[in-house]
């Protein structure tokens, strides 16, 4: 499980965390959830030891952050940034090979297992054909799932994920997530940071909203996405509606424009499965 308590932090005096406070259980995935600038990433580096926090503690599987070497933190927690460009031009699987490490005290005590075990990472994403291709040759957004691929390798009861889909495509950003649900049902704990106020309402056990570095609002996710909530921190830019019995987020002033037009909203009436293969078809 991950206990957060407290967590304060500044750069030059200026207030980024005011007090951040949470917790999530084992076997859950929570989305960490807010606007840019919030204070999202920082609280990341703050629970990782990136950043030293002026105030509070961490807690990921009942032990204290700070208490624990480099080498142990490693193998409670898996880390996947937004962006990542290594220095030297490394093969797929060396890279997901790497989140072995923390296991076997050096990348060169490589056994046949660890091997194993970093091809299922990226057979389980499904991109074993990058195997065999320099990392920094890659897209974007194949970058991330091979980082993806990683953390899986790495094992850890705990995954910090820094907006693991924002460079995906809709299929990967779907596949992505039923992903990390199946990785919570193994008993995993998993804290997703997401700008996508849908993602978090469709697949996590519990949502922290942040904004102005502060906690606005934790709970499950049918309690904290809501109109109410998400004007504190989008003001009226967002609706809330119910397609289906989906709980779909929309921009205020599509909703607006059909409800004038005397139309039904978009989706309305029509199966949610079928709306996203129409959508995947389209692209």
């Amino acid at each position: 499980m991950l206990h957060v308590q407290d967590i304060r932090f500044g750069y030059g005096g200026t207030p980024v965390l005011s007090g951040v406070s949470f917790s999530v259980g084992k076997g859950e995935l929570c989305g960490l959830f807010g606007p840019n600038g919030s204070g999202k990433t920082t609280l990341f580096k703050c629970c990782l030891r990136f950043l030293n926090a002026e105030r509070g503690s961490v807690l990921m599987n009942g032990e204290d952050v700070e208490q624990c070497t480099v080498e142990h933190l490693a193998r409670l927690v898996a880390y996947v940034p937004q962006e990542h460009r290594p220095p030297f031009p490394y093969l797929v699987r060396e890279v997901v090979l790497m989140g072995r490490t923390p296991h076997l005290g050096g990348f060169f005590g490589v056994k046949r297992r660890d091997k194993e075990i970093a091809m299922d990472a990226l057979a389980t994403l499904e991109i074993g054909d990058l195997a065999d291709r320099p990392y920094n040759h890659l897209s974007g957004g194949q970058r991330q799932m091979v980082l993806m691929a990683r953390a899986i390798a790495q094992d850890t009861p705990v995954l910090f994920l820094d907006e693991p889909t924002s460079a995906l495509d809709f299929q990967n950003q779907m596949r992505i997530w039923q992903i990390m649900r199946d990785i919570a049902g193994e008993g995993k704990t998993i804290l997703a940071c997401s700008h996508d106020p849908n993602h978090v309402a469709w697949f996590c056990d519990r949502v922290v909203v942040v904004g102005s570095g502060s906690v606005v609002a934790e709970g499950r996710p049918e309690d904290v996405i809501s109109e109410d909530v998400l004007a504190m921190i989008y003001q009226d830019a967002c609706t809330v509606r119910m397609l289906d019995g989906v709980r779909m987020v929309m921009p205020r002033c599509v909703a607006e424009r059909h409800e004038k037009q005397g139309s039904e909203l978009p989706l309305r009436g029509r199966s949610f499965t079928g709306v996203f293969g129409e959508a995947d078809a389209g692209t």
